[in-house]
């Protein structure tokens, strides 16, 4: 079809290239003779045989050999002089001098010069006839020509450089539509229009329609193209086509990750309030010609991995404390076997009573049932790593506070407060960790301090990545404060007075709502820290 077009576009070009050639030759054959004739007939030397015709002379002799010479020099046909009767004087042809003219003269002997195609003897002509002026008399005619064939002969020189022309511009068109045609194709994979239209349709439905987050970075780190998943995972708004990652304000780790060279393979980051999964690889085709992205929110997972990471350790501490009451009844029963059933009374009676003391100080001091279950699974679990955890005297019960927090935002930054107390208590004799849970008017206070070897100087440690325990962590600490951010609060860690290290979050009181979402979010500026780790409070590190 290209090279059709192309061949149609051409010929249309010739043609009109031909008409126009042809209707300037004869527009110039006109202007050619008329000026030949007109040449002529103001020619003193003609003028002076016409009269000496007049007076009975022979014009002929006289004006044959300079018709022929003025014909010759001039490149037309024929020049013709006649007196106003029409009888010929001069002609190419000697044979037919003294014949009558064939053509109009009419228009000529009124004083006019005029042009007209005409067949004479020499065949189809364009001529000029023009009149020979005496003392204001028509004393003869003049009459210059070029046949058709002459300028025929004429258009067909040119004709053949037009076909040339033609020619190659055909074979150029069509060897650079054969070009443009592979490029294209090789560019677009051998697809045609039509396939083209349908994986467009097919690109546009999938992006949409996926939930997985899909950015493509250009070669300068800038997005070419973006989701409705990915805004919504990013938290972006507006018009982002076009501008660079850099700029995008997203966590620096984040940030970093998206503008990798090498691919990146299920790294978690933490967006505004949510866990991605990010996983990048360069377009193919050498050079930096850009990168694709995909997101996965993580965050509904991360929070039922840490829900589900409590409730292994609800299940140990239950594990152990069975194992612990075991060992009781098994004392209470040699007791009464070695018939010292008073003892054993009492030792029994001890026990429940530790118990249900325990229980209730720590459904006193926290009042949140979450909470108190996830504090005593501490407990126990502290006690077998030989640590003791305890409650400080000035916590007070937060359930029914202003603004409490859902359950799972509690026990996402105790539990992971006292896990990292605990992990840094390891093999640390006499370890301590106190928990202060405060409600009142301004909101709620969580506080963690233990009493291990501290923290690093100048480290932010609720970076996501940072941990002491090795790598592929450092989750757990972030989590934190985006829990604290997402609240309105704020999460500081510090060292304690006596040593150690103290963590300190405030969840404010709802006169700036919660944002609803999962738990995610960026470093924020910190309280300073009340008070150290309470010492002398009610111990439950004894299980039942």
């Amino acid at each position: 079809m290209q090279v059709l077009l192309v061949a149609v576009v051409v010929a249309g070009c010739a043609v009109f290239a031909y008409a126009t050639a042809r209707g300037q030759a004869e527009d110039a054959a006109r202007r050619q003779a008329g000026a030949v004739a007109r040449a002529v007939a103001d020619s003193p030397s003609v003028l002076e045989a016409v009269r000496e015709g007049v007076r009975g002379g022979d014009p002929a002799a006289r004006l044959q050999p300079y018709a022929e010479r003025v014909r010759v020099d001039s490149g037309v046909d024929f020049v013709t002089i006649m007196d106003p009767a029409g009888r010929r004087w001069t002609h190419p042809d000697p044979r037919r001098i003294g014949e009558p003219f064939l053509g109009n003269t009419a228009a000529a002997l009124r004083g006019g010069t005029f042009s007209e195609t005409y067949t004479g003897t020499l065949g189809p002509s364009i001529r000029v006839v023009t009149p020979l002026v005496d003392e204001g008399r028509v004393v003869g005619l003049v009459s210059a020509g070029i046949t058709v064939r002459a300028i025929s002969a004429r258009l067909a020189e040119q004709l053949t450089a037009l076909l040339w022309v033609a020619a190659a511009a055909l074979a150029l068109g069509g060897a650079g539509t054969y070009i443009v045609n592979a490029r294209l194709r090789r560019h677009t994979h051998g697809m045609n229009a039509a396939e083209l239209s349908r994986m467009y349709d097919y690109h546009q439905a999938a992006l949409h329609g996926v939930r997985e987050g899909l950015l493509m970075l250009d070669g300068q780190r800038r997005i070419t193209l973006i989701n409705d998943a990915g805004r919504e995972l990013l938290g972006l708004r507006g018009a982002v086509t076009g501008t660079g990652v850099a700029g995008l304000g997203l966590p620096a780790p984040l940030t970093g990750a998206l503008l990798a060279d090498r691919p990146r393979v299920d790294e978690v980051h933490l967006a505004a309030d949510r866990v991605l999964v990010v996983n990048s690889s360069p377009v193919a085709g050498g050079g930096r010609r850009g990168t694709v992205v995909t997101l996965r929110d993580h965050t509904e997972l991360q929070v039922l991995a840490g829900e589900l990471d409590h409730e292994r350790g609800f299940t140990q501490a239950l594990r152990s404390q069975a194992h612990e009451a075991a060992n009781r009844l098994h004392t209470v029963v040699s007791l009464i076997e070695l018939g010292r059933a008073d003892e054993a009374v009492d030792f029994a009676t001890a026990e429940l009573e530790l118990a249900q003391a325990l229980t209730d100080e720590v459904v006193t001091a926290v009042g949140e049932p979450v909470l108190v279950a996830l504090l005593l699974g501490k407990a126990a679990q502290a006690h077998e790593r030989g640590v003791e955890l305890v409650v400080t005297p000035d916590s007070s019960a937060i359930d029914g506070a202003p603004g409490t927090p859902p359950a799972r935002d509690l026990v996402t930054v105790v539990g992971n407060l006292v896990d990292n107390a605990m992990d840094a208590l390891t093999g640390v004799p006499g370890g301590r960790i106190a928990v202060t849970v405060r409600g009142d008017g301004e909101g709620i206070l969580l506080r963690v301090a233990d009493s291990g070897p501290g923290l690093p100087e100048g480290v932010d440690v609720f970076r996501r990545g940072w941990s002491g325990k090795g790598e592929d962590r450092g989750l757990g600490l972030a989590l934190v404060r985006q829990v604290a951010q997402r609240h309105g609060g704020t999460a500081e860690a510090a060292s304690g007075p006596s040593g150690g290290a103290e963590f300190t979050v405030r969840l404010p009181a709802p006169a700036r709502p919660a944002v609803g979402g999962p738990v995610v979010g960026e470093p924020a500026v910190g309280e300073p820290a009340v008070g150290g780790p309470a010492v002398g409070g009610p111990a439950f590190g004894e299980p039942a």
